[in-house]
């Protein structure tokens, strides 16, 4: 029997469950609730200090290191062979005396005993691919990994030093004061390593096919030993590079002179400084055409490419570059290279002009014309008006490796189009398209996170994963309506979200299960929720760029984004941040049932018709129908009285006495509320996945009328398992569906819609014993449930439900 009473008295179930904690400690602290609210200060947080503040801020003594950096290098393009000497200036701005340095020597990981090759692991299936055949045999035949030739401080001295798989550690002769610098010099070289054979971020492509030009195209990254980070939450960031975690560095100023053939064109970090030496007096005046044009340039065009590809090189160039307040430094060399640009405006006083530049080979056209500057350009704006005004003076596409990584100014991104067999012209699909815009919004944005704002990416991936692929899915919405932007849509993560193997985000990033959903898109999907559906647009965007702006060209940590996000916002988000970076949990709310009810008339004769009304729907009992012989009170009339002869539904005269002196009682406010005739619908709702949500619930009525409620995450505060929600309106309620618009990734819609009929009917109500009545205090109100029973749930009519 369905039945429930609205209490007046709405402080007797506090002082009952008080009374029961003081009673039974012992069994208070063991029962199996879970706070899904509670703090995550000085549970998984560290405490604020004077250099992390609680309000997600730098404290005022924040400080980081600053290295500087003087580079001459060499590429040999016959041995494929990098040779360079840096000279370092490395300021302690930390508060500590440091006796040793660590430096980062990434290309140590294509070692043959390094880390990353010695465990690396395979699949279970008893198969090896060509690729993998391929990878093995280069190195049998190469050997990757810096070779340092010389490591000397200032006055020429060489500097004790200790190389410990991919990092060096120089120990200092004196200690290095809290504001002080020292300067020392390092020599080198390596052999580049082949990008598609080995798979890197950086490295050579060569086009040398029967019917290609025998040319190369080279990328350096991570070409050169750079400073380990120092900061105030580790010390000495000097856990070795695995392949996946990826480089956080110090920022500071380089000057670097790269020396190639004369032939090649050379697109790098920074200003070119020298022009005039390494570009023609056309190609320097397309580039100032350039900066105004509405479209892009070309500065090298096709035929030029085309013809520098079939001659010899006569000599070399040294082309150099400048840049200050960067974090790293790359660049990309080739005589293959097509190259267009554009001026791109923004709102900025100290950089209202950034050019956008993409370097590409014959082999990537027509796509990379028609869409890479125009990319860079869009991403520029997009990401301006979430973060900031981009700090630097250009910004580069450069075609080059599998997918696409990123380095300040410099991007590398592998899309191109497809050679068809029968006439030999280059074309390209829909999803190669998207694939290159995509993949460029992407890594650009890398320039902002982490190339800007700071983060650790080899501790905490998503912090630039995740952030910039919530960045890049807006960026790709605003690029057309129809654009296949995938990461970030909350019903695209459901399949991963109930997955086995998965670990939480907060995990260290050579650990992660399964890469790209727990580092790009479950953070980015969690961020795309908390910005529609927790915050709102207005409040996140506020807190996200306060975000962005205190943590410019500086090293947040999680902790930082989390407190600033709730401390701009004005929400405690402890729960949101518990469920979707430190959990596995997924979303999944059920709809478990509805039932409806009214207040009872406070009139006993309208309560009594009710009762009549009741007991005549109900059936007679099977056992009295099918007595046929007369009772024993109809065979003896002396057995029957006054109780024989009335109905036990009508109303008493003392029941009607009480009702009346119960209403008299009443304030008129208080009878105005007593005999209100609006239903009072609860829902039964279920945390099944586990992972507290707000909870979004559609109403359509009878008269055609449809209303959303969307109702805080706060409703789970006392019982993150089940509540029960009510909502009170004169309408008749029809239909209920959870998250109608597929917003909250709940990952099943079969337990989400709820339908009924019937809903004004009236259930049985009457109480066990005629007289419990009598016994309610005038303090309390009877309801009378209606009829909403539950229905099979039933699918939304969309082809592409998530499973």
């Amino acid at each position: 029997m369905n039945r429930f009473v609205v209490w007046v008295c709405a402080g007797l179930v506090g002082a009952l469950a008080a009374s029961a904690a003081m009673a039974d400690p012992v069994r208070q602290t063991k029962a199996p609730f879970q706070d899904a609210f509670r703090q995550l200060e000085g549970e998984e947080w560290p405490t604020p200090n004077d250099y992390r503040t609680a309000s997600g801020a730098p404290g005022h003594r924040y400080w980081q290191q600053k290295v500087d950096y003087r580079i001459q290098a060499r590429l040999d393009e016959a041995t494929k062979t990098v040779t360079g000497k840096a000279t370092i200036t490395y300021k302690n701005n930390s508060p500590d005396r440091l006796t040793y340095l660590w430096l980062l020597l990434d290309q140590n990981i294509f070692r043959r005993d390094s880390i990353a090759e010695r465990t690396a692991t395979v699949g279970s299936a008893d198969e090896v691919s060509l690729a993998a055949l391929r990878r093995i045999q280069m190195f049998k035949d190469w050997e990757g990994g810096f070779k340092l030739t010389s490591v000397k401080d200032g006055s020429g001295r060489t500097i004790p030093h200790k190389v410990v798989d991919s990092l060096m550690r120089l120990d200092l002769a004196q200690p290095l004061a809290s504001g002080a610098s020292t300067t020392f010099t390092i020599e080198w070289s390596y052999r580049m390593v082949e990008t598609k054979v080995v798979g890197s971020r950086d490295g050579y492509e060569c086009f040398t096919k029967p019917d290609e030009d025998g040319n190369c195209l080279f990328l350096g990254a991570q070409w050169f030993p750079r400073l380990a980070r120092y900061t105030d939450y580790e010390g000495w960031h000097n856990k070795a590079f695995l392949g996946a975690g990826e480089f956080t560095l110090e920022f500071g100023d380089y000057e670097v002179a790269l020396t190639v053939p004369n032939d090649h064109v050379v697109a790098a970090t920074g200003d070119l400084t020298n022009p005039g030496a390494v570009l023609t007096a056309a190609q320097r005046q397309r580039l100032e055409q350039a900066r105004t044009a509405k479209e892009p340039v070309y500065i090298v065009t096709p035929p030029e490419a085309l013809a520098a590809e079939g001659r010899k090189p006569t000599g070399e160039k040294t082309w150099v570059f400048q840049a200050d307040n960067v974090r790293d430094f790359a660049w990309a060399s080739s005589r293959k290279f097509v190259w267009d640009a554009m001026g791109v405006r923004q709102d900025s006083a100290e950089w209202p002009l950034v050019m956008a530049m993409s370097f590409y080979p014959k082999e990537a056209r027509p796509l990379w014309d028609a869409w890479s500057t125009k990319a860079i350009a869009h991403t520029l704006d997009t990401y301006n008006d979430f973060a900031f005004p981009y700090p630097y003076s250009k910004a580069q596409s450069i075609n080059g490796i599998n997918g696409g990584m990123e380095y300040p100014m410099m991007t590398f991104n592998g899309p191109r189009p497809t050679k068809d067999k029968k006439t030999g012209d280059l074309t390209y699909t829909e999803r190669t398209k998207a694939g290159l815009i995509g993949v460029i919004i992407h890594e650009i944005g890398h320039t902002y996170f982490p190339m800007i704002v700071n983060s650790d990416e080899r501790q905490w991936t998503w912090m630039d994963e995740g952030l910039n692929t919530f960045l890049e899915f807006q960026a790709e919405k605003r690029w057309s309506k129809d654009f296949p932007a995938y990461d970030g849509e909350p019903r695209h993560i459901v399949e991963y979200m109930v997955s086995q193997n998965q670990v939480p985000v907060m995990t260290q990033s050579d650990s992660l299960l399964q890469f790209g959903p727990n580092a790009y898109s479950k953070p980015a999907t969690a961020l795309v929720i908390l910005r529609e559906t927790v915050l709102g647009r207005e409040l996140f965007d506020k807190a996200f760029k306060d975000y962005a702006t205190r943590w410019r060209f500086k090293g947040p940590t999680p902790y930082d984004f989390f407190r600033t996000m709730e401390e701009s916002s004005g929400v405690d988000l402890d729960w949101f941040w518990r469920g979707w970076f430190y959990s596995t949990d997924h979303v999944d709310i059920a709809l478990d049932g509805v039932t409806a009810g009214k207040v009872e008339p406070a009139d006993a004769e309208a309560r009594a018709k009710a009762r009549r009304e009741r007991a005549a729907a109900e059936p007679p009992s099977l056992t009295e129908s099918r007595n046929t012989e007369p009772t024993y009170a109809e065979r003896d009339p002396k057995v029957r009285d006054y109780y024989d002869t009335i109905n036990r539904n009508d109303a008493t005269a003392a029941q009607r006495k009480k009702a009346k002196e119960a209403d008299e009682d009443l304030t008129p406010q208080e009878r105005v509320a007593r005999n209100q005739t609006d239903t009072f619908y609860r829902f039964r709702f279920r945390n099944v996945g586990g992972l507290v949500m707000p909870v979004i619930l559609k109403l359509d009525f009878t008269d055609g009328s449809t209303e959303t409620v969307r109702i805080p995450a706060e409703i789970w505060r006392r019982n993150s398992k089940q509540v029960t929600w009510q909502y009170v309106t004169a309408k008749t309620l029809k239909r209920a569906e959870l998250d109608p618009l597929w917003e909250t990734a709940d990952a099943d819609r079969d337990n989400n819609l709820f339908e009924g009929s019937g809903v004004d009917k009236i259930l049985k109500l009457s109480p066990s014993r005629p007289d419990d009545e009598n016994k309610l205090k005038d303090n309390e109100l009877r309801v009378a449930p209606d009829s909403l029973a539950p229905l099979p749930a039933t699918k939304p009519k969309t082809a592409d439900a998530p499973k």
